[in-house]
């Protein structure tokens, strides 16, 4: 199967306490379609300006992420974002936003976007969301928000819900989206806006959920030893998620399952260096690699106990 994602692609900089990048390749349609590739074949719909060079392009290349779809503005700038982690890894603080290019992004799909059987619909403005799930003809879509767009206009974003078949979004978007302090009751809740089949709540270093309409499924995350830059690891876990979906002929609970983990092994590439430098240069062993070892990890023998009774 194919796959389409629409979102930011970008310009970052970067600063956490282990260096810092004055000007690196970033954007969620970016970070997603990297790790998308490993799976599947990927549509990247977004928009540049003249900034955006070749060896922007080149990276897209590599992984053959179709690009057609991504608009360049002559007289433009790409959209830029200056962010800071302090040692929590899990807040980002913003220095520095400029819309640039995307402050007009009007997503248009060829029919080649249109017709791919998955798509995402990574971070943009909620109505857009919904007009672009209108264009596509996809079997399976998958949407992510921000806590920006839940506070001022949760509508619209429940709107857009309704309209596709799996929400991705982390632990405190969850909370805010549902208005309940327990992602799991939080996730529940969420499953009854519309048709939804999933919700996927990331959890970030507690590793990510999984709900349907009839089950629930967990997993930590990956065990790492640095983290050097989480920018961009909920679109990677995207990419490796719908990704995956996308390779399999049908998607089914333990194919969700399986894209679950998968997810969580291409986000912790994502975090061991800086933007997207370490998945670039990532390699299909080292993803097969950490599979086997997060099944190791995680697996158990179902040994019911049972207490000896007591001598008399």
């Amino acid at each position: 199967m194919s796959l389409t994602v629409v979102g930011s692609v970008a310009f970052d900089a970067l600063e956490t306490p282990f260096g810092k990048r004055d000007k690196i390749l970033g954007g969620a349609a970016t970070h997603f379609s990297l790790s998308a590739s490993f799976f599947s074949d990927v549509n990247a719909v977004g928009i540049v300006g003249n900034d955006f060079g070749d060896d922007e392009w080149a990276v897209f290349k590599r992984h053959n992420v179709n690009t057609n779809d991504i608009e360049i503005v002559e007289d433009g700038k790409t959209f830029f974002w200056k962010g800071k982690y302090e040692y929590d890894m899990n807040v980002a603080h913003t220095l520095d936003t400029q819309l640039n290019v995307f402050e007009t992004f009007d997503p248009k799909l060829s029919d080649n976007s249109k017709n791919t059987n998955l798509l995402f619909l990574a971070n943009i403005v909620p109505m857009l969301q919904k007009g672009v799930r209108e264009q596509s003809n996809a079997k399976f879509v998958a949407m992510d928000t921000m806590n920006f767009w839940i506070d001022s206009m949760k509508d619209a974003v429940i709107d857009t819900m309704k309209v596709v078949d799996c929400v991705i979004i982390n632990d405190a978007e969850a909370r805010q989206l549902a208005d309940e302090p327990n992602i799991h009751v939080a996730a529940r809740k969420l499953m009854e806006v519309g048709g939804l089949k999933a919700v996927v709540i990331k959890r970030g270093e507690y590793g990510a959920t999984l709900t349907t309409e009839n089950s629930y499924f967990a997993i930590p995350a990956y065990p790492l030893e640095s983290v050097f830059d989480p920018t961009g690891a909920g679109d990677t876990f995207a990419g490796g998620f719908m990704g995956y979906l996308s390779s399999q002929g049908e998607i089914t609970e333990e194919t969700m399952r399986r894209a679950m983990v998968y997810g969580t092994i291409m986000s912790s590439f994502n975090v061991e260096e800086f933007g997207t430098e370490r998945v670039v240069r990532l390699t299909q062993k080292e993803i097969n690699q950490r599979f086997a070892d997060f099944k190791r990890f995680t697996h158990f023998e179902e040994i019911p106990f049972e207490k000896a009774s007591s001598a008399v």
